[in-house]
C-alpha cells in the first residue's frame, strides 16, 4: 500500500494546483441560442480538491491565480463555498482589461442523446496559465503546512510553457517532503494543437510523469501524453478487450517505475445520456477491476473523471485494498454524472451505497 503521512503531521490531507474557471452553463439549451448562463466553477485539478472535501469530508486546497477583479471574486466565493481553502491562491493585479492577466472561463454545454457535450474556453493569458517558477513558495506549502496528498495534472501543463515547469516544480517539491503525488493526465486536443499538438503533450508529460506515484487517466490520455498504445478495440464495455488495457497499463508501469498506482476509466458511449462505465488499475504487480454500471444515465458528464479521481484517492489515502478503492472512484464519478456542474453533489454515504449495489428507489 501507498505509505501516506500522517493525517496529525500536515495542514492538509491534500493539495491540489490548477487553474479554477468561472464555468457558464445554458442548462438545456445551446451555447449559441443561450440568453441566460447559470454560473458554476470547475477545473479539473480543483474538481478532485472540492470531491475530497465536499464528500469526504477532507481538509484541501487549492493553488492557483487570479486576475485581482470582481470575477476572480466570484469564483473565490464559489471555491469557499465549496469548503476549498483558498489561502494559497495568487492574486495578479487587473490592468482594467485583460491584457497582462485575466480569469478564466469556460462555457459547457451538457449534451443529450445523440448530441454530445460541448466544452468552449476562453482561457488564454490568464493569471493561472502565466503563472511562473518561484510565483509559488513550495517550501512552505509542502516543507511548513504540509500535505499528505497532491494532486495536479495534464490540463494545468497544457496552459502555457512556464505553467508546465510550475508543476514541475510543485511535484519536486511535493516529492521531497514525502508527499503523494497523483496526476491526471487529462488529455484536451485543443489546449495542445496550436503549441505542439501531441509531440509536445508527450514532451510535457513524460517529464511530470517521472515523479508522479499515482498515474490516472483514460485510454485516450495514455495514449496521446505518453506515448502508449491499446491493442485491439471493441464495441462496448462488456467486450473490453482488457488485455489490451492491461498491456498498456503494464507498458506504463515498466517505463515508469515510480508509479505505484495506474488507474484508468473505461467509458463506453452510447449516447450523451447513456454511458457504461468502470475502471481498472495496476498495483504492485496485479490489475484490478472495477465495478461495471452499465447503461449509466447521464445528466452532466464532465467532471465525472475528476471525481473517480477523488474516489480513488480517497481510498488509496484511508488505507482500502486496491479494490474497494477503485469501486470508491467508480461510483463517485457514476453519482457527479447525474447532477449538473463539475463539481460532485454526492455524499459519501451515497457513494457507499452504490458501492454495495443500492438502487434508485425513492428514499424518504
Amino acid at each position: 500500500m501507498l505509505s501516506v503521512k500522517p493525517k496529525e503531521s500536515c495542514m492538509f490531507d491534500e493539495i491540489s494546483l490548477g487553474e479554477v474557471m468561472l464555468r457558464l452553463d445554458p442548462g438545456e439549451g445551446r451555447i449559441r441560442t443561450a440568453r441566460n448562463f447559470r454560473a458554476w466553477e470547475g477545473g479539473g485539478e480543483y474538481n478532485v480538491a472540492r470531491g475530497l472535501r465536499k464528500c469526504f469530508k477532507l481538509n484541501t486546497a487549492i493553488v492557483t491565480a487570479f486576475a485581482d477583479n470582481d470575477i476572480g471574486y466570484l469564483i473565490e466565493d464559489f471555491i469557499l463555498q465549496g469548503g476549498v481553502d483558498t489561502r494559497f491562491v495568487k492574486w495578479v493585479p487587473y490592468d482594467g482589461i485583460g491584457r497582462n492577466a485575466r480569469n478564466g472561463l469556460n462555457f459547457t454545454e451538457r449534451g443529450y442523446g445523440v448530441r454530445g457535450a460541448v466544452g468552449i474556453s476562453d482561457r488564454a493569458n490568464t493569471a493561472a496559465a502565466n503563472l511562473k517558477q518561484g510565483d509559488i513558495d513550495w517550501e512552505y506549502i509542502f516543507g511548513e503546512c504540509g500535505a499528505r496528498w497532491f494532486h495536479t495534472g495534464g490540463i494545468f501543463a497544457a496552459l502555457s510553457e512556464t505553467s508546465a515547469q510550475v508543476a514541475l516544480e510543485a511535484a519536486k517539491a511535493a516529492k521531497k517532503h514525502g508527499t503523494i503525488i497523483s496526476y491526471d493526465l487529462n488529455y484536451r486536443p485543443s489546449l495542445w494543437k496550436d503549441i505542439g499538438g501531441k509531440a509536445k503533450a508527450q514532451e510535457v508529460n513524460k517529464e511530470i510523469a517521472k515523479y508522479i506515484d499515482v498515474m490516472i487517466g483514460n485510454e485516450e490520455d495514455f495514449t496521446a501524453c505518453l506515448g502508449l498504445e491499446i491493442a485491439g478495440n471493441s464495441e462496448n464495455l462488456s467486450e473490453l478487450n482488457l488485455d489490451g488495457y492491461k498491456s498498456m497499463i503494464n507498458a506504463a508501469s515498466a517505463a515508469y517505475p515510480n508509479f505505484k498506482v495506474i488507474g484508468t476509466t473505461l467509458r463506453e458511449v452510447q449516447t450523451a445520456t447513456i454511458n457504461d462505465w468502470s475502471a481498472i488499475c495496476w498495483a504492485e504487480g496485479n490489475i484490478y477491476t472495477g465495478m461495471e454500471l452499465k447503461n449509466l444515465e447521464i445528466l452532466d458528464r464532465v467532471g465525472g473523471g475528476d471525481s473517480f479521481a477523488s474516489g480513488l484517492i480517497y481510498g488509496l489515502m484511508h488505507g482500502k485494498d486496491y479494490q474497494t478503492a477503485l469501486n470508491y472512484g467508480i461510483c463517485h464519478g457514476a453519482l457527479a454524472m447525474t447532477t449538473a456542474g463539475d463539481t460532485s453533489m454526492a455524499l459519501q454515504k451515497e457513494v457507499e451505497s452504490l458501492m454495495k449495489g443500492a438502487g434508485a428507489r425513492v428514499q424518504r
